[in-house]
């Protein structure tokens, strides 16, 4: 099954290592393994064993998901080297000097249940890894000393670790989490693997390339002063929101403009979060002062942006939902902040009286995505159960259903409002795009043509346009008075698109 954001498991990079990503969205529980990073390699046979840069790696891909620091089997925390020293319910594992006397190398080496990782938890550590731990137990087991014996260890690996450059051209089709139109109407903004990549909606022209930390982009939208802020990251091992100027300038290659959102601080204007893992949603409000995230850790941070980016302030730190926070949208007034969440909830928080005002449980499944009427008085959500559902947020029948609609099968992926428009448009999994009538829940109209997985959609600001992207790559942008097809192109650079059979 490929429903939402279970395609961390499938993520792998070719090029750089085996394989490129090819991510799916399906059932939540998959994610929650934490991703493999590139495999530890063995350090000089001359020079002494680093641990941050050769025990650490190894630790955290086989150990941290079981030994960390919020939940840790045994009691045994090893994100830090002075938890990891201390010991669990066991005492320290380590022996300095003497690996065959060492707790940590007799489960490595162990065989059956004493095994560790656990059978049902990972694969067992290779031989060279084991040597790597060994030798640095042999050689006294001791921590770098520009690294602090109480330092968070994902942290320290996080700063050491370098993006891969994204791919000139791509081996296979990426899939598409997150796009947005240009406050201009003009261009496309859709998400690729290590970068963002910007398009002609009418063409399928590529115009320009942006290389990111993320590996993927989960949403974006633009501020008011034409930044753009993105939300996504690497599932299970790091999450951001930063903050691009997409009009710095960058070296031109085959008509196309490659900016670097890593390295040139002209491109990459504002680092505004970080996170254990991805960051899923981001909202922004409508008088542009207030800008929200949420994501995996299911906190959600609110910024006061008011004098700019440069300067934005948390003014709120939201621990609402009992899982992983979906999406969010702010009341029109700004007042209200609308979430939901794996947790199988939507809710309202009240950003003045700092305290959740309302819960909808309706969905009694997954919910991906939340907006707001444009009065304030109505909520919409749309989850796994295949529904899009309206509920009262003001009056004696807050958090009650006022309607409910079928929108899709395999889980209905995002629902957005079409800005001065009594419209909503929503995708899913089944491949259908639909718009709404927002008062009534009626379907205006069900666009086809996607083969797979629609994970994204984007209305343009003049609500004439209505674009969609999903597992397979595809992006179709369409008429939204009509529906009539505009254009249909592959987002992965260099990578065409399988032609359609022709219709005898």
């Amino acid at each position: 099954m490929r429903s939402r954001y279970c395609f961390c498991v499938l993520c792998a990079v070719l090029g750089a290592a085996l394989a490129f990503l090819l991510v799916t969205l399906a059932p939540r529980s998959s994610q929650a393994q934490p991703a493999k990073g590139p495999p530890a390699k063995a350090p000089a046979a001359k020079g002494p064993v680093s641990f941050i840069d050769d025990v650490a790696p190894i630790l955290k891909e086989s150990c941290f998901g079981c030994h960390g620091a919020k939940s840790p089997k045994g009691k045994l925390d090893m994100t830090h080297y002075e938890s990891l020293r201390r010991g669990g319910t066991k005492d320290d594992p380590i022996v300095p000097g003497k690996p065959e006397e060492s707790y940590l190398i007799d489960v490595l080496t162990a065989t059956g249940k004493r095994r560790m990782p656990p059978a049902d938890s990972g694969d067992p550590l290779t031989k060279d890894k084991i040597e790597i731990v060994s030798r640095w137990i042999k050689e006294g087991a001791k921590l770098d000393p520009t690294i602090k014996k109480e330092a968070d260890l994902l942290k320290e690996l996080r700063i050491r670790w370098r993006p891969p450059q994204p791919h000139a051209v791509y081996p296979y089709p990426v899939t598409i989490t997150a796009m947005t139109y240009t406050p201009d109407n003009k261009h496309l903004i859709v998400g690729g693997h290590h970068e963002l990549t910007v398009w002609e909606p009418d063409s399928g022209k590529l115009v320009k390339r942006v290389r990111t930390r993320a590996r993927r982009a989960m949403s974006m939208l633009f501020l008011p002063d034409g930044k753009l802020a993105v939300a996504g990251g690497r599932p299970g091992e790091e999450g951001d929101v930063r903050i691009y100027n997409l009009q710095a300038a960058g070296r031109v290659e085959g008509g196309v403009a490659l900016l670097d959102g890593v390295e040139d601080k002209n491109v990459m204007v504002k680092h505004l979060l970080d996170s254990d893992d991805e960051v899923l949603s981001l909202a922004l409000s409508a008088d542009g002062k207030q800008l929200a995230a949420g994501g995996c850790d299911r906190m959600v941070t609110v910024w006061d942006i008011s004098a700019g980016i440069a300067a934005a302030k948390i003014v709120a730190l939201i621990e609402n939902h009992a899982d992983w926070v979906m999406g969010i949208a702010f009341s029109p007034d700004g007042k209200l902040l609308f979430t939901c969440s794996r947790d199988k909830t939507a809710k309202v928080w009240d950003l003045i009286a700092k305290e959740s005002v309302l819960t909808f449980p309706d969905h009694q499944n997954t919910v991906y995505g939340v907006a707001v009427r444009a009065d304030g008085k109505v909520g919409f959500s749309v989850g796994e159960d295949n529904q899009i559902r309206s509920w009262n947020v003001t009056g004696p029948a807050a958090g009650k259903q006022v309607r409910a609609a079928g929108a899709g099968a395999k889980g209905v992926q995002k629902v957005v409002r079409v800005a001065n428009k009594p419209l909503l448009a929503t995708c899913a999994g089944d491949g259908s795009v639909r718009v709404w009538n927002a008062d009534t829940l009626n379907a205006i109209r069900t666009l086809t043509g996607h083969k797979d997985y629609v994970y994204a959609v984007a209305v343009s600001p003049d609500g004439n346009q209505i674009a969609s992207g999903g597992f397979d790559g595809e992006v179709r942008v369409s008429k939204m008075a009509d529906g009539v097809l505009v254009k249909a192109f592959g987002a992965s650079p260099g990578l065409k698109l399988p032609e359609e059979p022709k219709k005898k």
